[in-house]
């Protein structure tokens, strides 16, 4: 199973899927997910999940990054399932966003007309321009500082408590996350789609959907040098695979892993 690139976007489809993920970076790492988001993507991909994973660059404009991420998506999702073993009978289509895609993806499921089994929304962000590019706290111009996101932050908020059609959700926040706005987030979708909303509170960061899996390789003899190995690997790679099992754990409750 190797990665492939098609109409721009990471696809990573498994023998035999059971399911379809639509997967959006943050801004600026969201360029190449195939590279920063990579381990994560091809450990869902070893369960069964095909991978779509749709690279963008970053504007001001939002709503118009979204409708590009969808037209691609669909496109995508026509040839595979005209060509590969996704076109063999019917698929569950989830999306799965960090940060920034969060927002693409509550937008897609707001503003356009998509079917989803559920979506997962991982540190989600929607800082206006300010907040998410500091330097331009520090341009003395007027135009510069009344620039803004379309839609901004408030219309976002708006948008998704009056349109989101997505019912099934899992939210997951960090501890360590100074930059998430879940708990933001949250109780607009309680309110919208009670009982269906889940919230997740892990250990780890704003990157730690980015991490890799250290690997560690012993010698012949075990040293105490590889016994300070081994505890960093785990220590570090612990908050990742907890973010993987939870992940797998609400996309299938019914299987054990």
């Amino acid at each position: 199973m190797e990665w492939q690139e098609i109409s721009g976007s990471s696809v990573l489809v498994p023998r035999y899927p059971i399911a379809i993920i639509h997967f959006l970076g943050g801004a600026f790492v969201g360029t190449a997910p195939n590279v920063t988001y990579r381990w994560l993507l091809e450990e869902l991909a070893k369960e069964g999940y095909a991978i779509i994973a749709t690279p963008f660059v970053n504007t001001f404009d939002h709503l118009a990054i979204a409708r590009s991420v969808l037209n691609r998506f669909e496109n995508i999702l026509d040839r595979l399932q005209t060509n590969t073993s996704l076109g063999q009978g019917y698929l569950p289509i989830y999306g799965i966003g960090h940060s920034m895609g969060c927002k693409l993806h509550l937008l897609i499921g707001s503003l356009f007309s998509v079917e989803r089994a559920g979506n997962i929304l991982i540190s989600f962000n929607n800082y206006p321009v300010k907040k998410a590019i500091p330097f331009l706290e520090q341009i003395d111009v007027e135009k510069y500082l009344s620039l803004e996101f379309t839609p901004s932050p408030d219309e976002t908020k708006i948008i998704i408590a009056k349109d989101y059609q997505i019912r099934r959700n899992l939210l997951v926040k960090f501890t360590n996350d100074n930059i998430d706005e879940t708990l933001v987030l949250s109780p607009i979708l309680d309110d919208k789609y009670p009982n269906l909303i889940a919230l997740q509170n892990l250990s780890g960061n704003h990157l730690t959907p980015l991490s890799q899996e250290i690997k560690w390789q012993m010698g012949e003899i075990f040293t105490p040098f590889d016994a300070v190995g081994q505890w960093v690997k785990q220590t570090l790679s612990r908050d990742l695979y907890r973010l993987k099992y939870e992940i797998l754990r609400w996309l299938n409750p019914g299987k054990l892993i």
